[in-house]
């Protein structure tokens, strides 16, 4: 993966990762990983579909869909379908890394935010939302004061969200608004200090992550952060993904990545890399043109 120009920063001591040693990267390797890219597709469907595994029919239903997302992230399966892809697969392991990550630094930044706006509640935007699982784990994680917008054009996820955030006592805290994200102007009550747009850039086209970025930059601080993810094939099951889940994912590395938010009004990238190398969290900074003021959101 190229990074060449960008600063890795180390992670955090205090998280425990996912993480595989040598012997069990050099069987994914040489017999896991080609099993399930080369095995007859129709085969593989049927193997997990006899198994009753949730992650696949998840993915059947909607490639890459808020409920994937949270079988990969809760880890908890009964089927052995799912333990072995679920607990013991490069991406949902890497996932739930992505995860214990950002969650981290979210919450980082609403403490950052916090102390340069005494008294009031820090804004955090998430974009492509689902349920909102980092967004209330990482509001979770401070005392700072906070509350979330979660957009999504499905809201097929905002029940269980709605229930997780009664679980975790943030339900005055999170707002989940149908909409499309680039339709900001329409909802957005206040400007967000922090914009979260993980796990929907592997999905989108490169025109489309600039006018989603620039859309919520337009709102923004100068300053405040975007958290986004780069998509690496270090998992080497792209194949496995596309022909048995229908799972098309746009991988791309983090320069590739923050030259398209350089284009939104975006600079000043900081880089973390989730132990497996299949995903990197990077936080951007809005950058105010010379000048130019950063437009507010209208009064509602």
């Amino acid at each position: 993966m190229n990074t060449a120009g960008l600063e890795i920063c180390p992670l955090p001591a205090e998280l425990e990762f996912e993480t595989l040693s040598p012997l069990q990267r050099g069987i994914k390797r040489v017999l896991v990983n080609p099993l399930g890219n080369y095995v007859p597709a129709r085969l593989m469907r049927w193997m997990l579909r006899v198994g009753r595994c949730r992650l696949a029919a998840a993915n059947w239903r909607d490639p890459g869909g808020w409920e994937s997302m949270v079988i990969s992230y809760n880890g908890h399966c009964s089927q052995l379908a799912d333990k072995i892809l679920v607990r013991a697969g490069t991406i949902p392991m890497a996932l739930r890394n992505r995860k214990r990550l950002a969650a981290h630094l979210m919450a980082q930044m609403i403490e950052e935010a916090a102390k340069k706006q005494p008294g009031h509640s820090v804004h955090v935007l998430c974009l492509g939302a689902g349920p909102g699982q980092i967004v209330g784990e990482a509001m979770t994680q401070t005392d700072a004061p906070a509350h979330a917008t979660l957009v999504d054009l499905s809201t097929d996820a905002f029940d269980y969200g709605r229930k997780l955030a009664e679980e975790r006592g943030l339900t005055d805290r999170m707002h989940f608004v149908q909409a499309d994200v680039r339709d900001l102007r329409n909802y957005l009550r206040d400007p967000p200090n922090i914009v979260k747009m993980l796990g929907i850039c592997e999905y989108l086209e490169m025109d489309q992550i600039v006018t989603i970025a620039r859309a919520a930059g337009e709102f923004m601080p100068e300053g405040g952060a975007i958290v986004f993810n780069s998509l690496s094939r270090a998992h080497g099951t792209d194949r496995f993904f596309r022909r048995v889940f229908g799972l098309h994912m746009n991988h791309r590395d983090p320069e590739a990545l923050c030259a398209l938010m350089a284009q939104a009004g975006f600079g000043n990238f900081a880089v973390h890399r989730e132990p497996l190398g299949v995903y990197h969290v990077i936080v951007g900074r809005k950058v105010a043109p010379a000048g130019e003021s950063v437009a507010a959101p209208p009064a509602t």
